[in-house]
């Protein structure tokens, strides 16, 4: 199976609301503009001389301009690391705007059309740019990595292995994931602790989970509206673990037969029986998503939660004392999985971009190379429970969070045996995809139904030649 291609080597944890991973061609090289002696133009913006401490010339007493996702990591760490940028006497004087939107698309498809975007954005969650729709209007990141970080350390040497990949297409390098993401399903082993309660190696344990937290009063999982795809990741990556290549390369590539797969029909039919024993909380449909986690994590309402690793974060103000958040991989369907034990979906996530119209793309720019330094990805790491791709900024105790311990565990087990899914944030699929996932969890479909719905969304996609389309492998 080949998930080495598609893997981040080593450890990846967190998001950015639903983080994306991305692949898709364009055409010519994106290349920074660049005035003689000085760094990045873009939008006519005052160049200002290029050093060592200044790579990419940002112009004295210049602004730079700022939006980013406020999802389960909010914002303020892009705020400490203005803070830092400002402070910086080495760069002649600098402000820094950050400005936050949980509506990227939305709020900023309307600067590129008109010609005077952001010079740094971080695109994530639901709400997210179409990669499809940017690619050629964004600035190339290489130089971003080429330079030294505040420390005076290459910045390229201080990263995990891969953390590349998720944004370079066809070859360009244009987003950078700044936060690692790991998939899992997460739960409370103090309360398992408590009941005796095992966790789950398949797919097979679920049902007789779900009738043991019956029996205490508690469903098996819950879901909120804006989050009901997280059941789409779960079953989609749980598919890819058990039957690998087989199943994820169609998926990827738009099939026509993509979810009709044995390996995700037999998952599918198991969540099935499980909405329809009533091991999973109704209701949700119309429960805001972050409530619904708080059911989970505050009152123990369930056992189960799909999320990425980004969940501690976002709901450590609405947890229950003592409740010890732990995750584990996502399931294969049985113990016949045809990838190795262990494997996993964990992905650079959170992807920051610089677009080339901006203003001040050497700002971006720069902004970026404060938040890659030691000093901003450590208080990172410890504010947000989550690494960045900057290695060696969470200690062993992960900061005394076992969330955050448990994620390396997972991380470890996995080794390289790391994929990513790339089709549904690449095309745009989430937004389509919410309204037929809240119908099955609220048990107003049959696998029958959801297959033809999914399916009908890929192959409109596919058929659609307006779409520019990748082969990934």
């Amino acid at each position: 199976m080949e998930l080495k291609e598609a893997s981040i080597s080593r450890r990846n944890l967190l998001r950015g609301a639903a983080t994306a991973a991305l692949l898709i061609p364009f055409g010519a090289t994106l290349a920074s503009c660049a005035a003689p002696g000085g760094g990045s133009t873009g939008g006519g913006a005052p160049a200002g001389k290029v050093t060592a401490d200044n790579p990419f010339g940002v112009a004295a007493n210049s602004k730079v301009d700022a939006v980013i996702f406020d999802g389960g990591y909010g914002i303020d760490y892009v705020e400490n690391s203005a803070k830092i940028m400002e402070a910086n006497k080495k760069l002649g004087g600098v402000s820094v705007k950050v400005s936050s939107s949980t509506k990227i698309a939305q709020e900023l498809q309307p600067r590129f059309v008109g010609g005077n975007p952001p010079d740094l954005i971080d695109n994530s969650g639901a709400n997210s740019i179409g990669w499809n729709t940017i690619l050629d209007q964004l600035e190339t990141l290489d130089d971003v990595l080429d330079s030294n970080n505040l420390e005076g350390t290459k910045i390229s040497d201080t990263l995990f292995a891969g953390v590349k990949d998720p944004g370079t297409f066809d070859g360009n390098f244009v987003a950078l994931n700044y936060v690692m993401t790991v998939y899992g399903i997460w739960y409370s082993s103090s309360l398992f602790e408590a009941n005796g309660w095992t966790v789950p190696t398949s797919w097979q344990d679920l049902k007789a989970l779900g009738a043991a937290a019956k029996a205490k009063g508690k469903y098996l999982f819950l879901w909120g509206k804006e989050a009901a795809t997280y059941y789409n990741t779960m079953v989609v990556d749980s598919a890819v673990i058990q039957a690998g290549d087989d199943f994820r390369i169609p998926f990827e590539n738009l099939d026509p037969k993509a979810w009709s797969h044995p390996a995700i029909q037999s998952i599918l039919e198991i969540l099935y029986e499980i909405i329809q024993a009533g091991y999973i909380k109704p209701g949700g449909a119309g429960t805001q998503f972050t409530q619904a986690q708080a059911q989970w994590s505050l009152d123990e309402a369930a056992l189960l939660y799909p999320s990425g690793s980004w969940i501690e974060n976002e709901m450590k103000k609405t947890t229950k004392d003592g409740f010890t958040m732990k995750g584990f991989a996502e399931l294969p369907l049985d113990g016949n999985q045809t990838t190795p034990k262990g494997t996993m979906r964990a992905e650079a996530g959170e992807p920051f971009i610089v677009p080339k119209k901006a203003k001040n793309p050497a700002g971006g720019k720069e902004l970026l190379r404060t938040m890659l330094s030691k000093e901003s990805a450590t208080a990172f790491a410890k504010n947000k429970l989550a690494p960045t791709i900057v290695k060696d900024t969470v200690p062993a105790d992960g900061f005394g969070s076992t969330a955050l311990v448990s994620q390396s565990e997972m991380l470890k087990a996995a080794g390289d045996n790391v994929f990513t899914i790339k089709s549904t944030n690449l095309y745009g699929m989430n937004s389509d995809q919410l309204p037929i996932w809240n119908s099955f969890l609220d048990g107003k479909m049959t696998v029958a139904d959801l297959t033809k719905q999914l399916q009908g969304i890929v192959d409109k996609i596919r058929e659609d030649s307006s779409v520019k389309k990748i082969e990934i492998k």
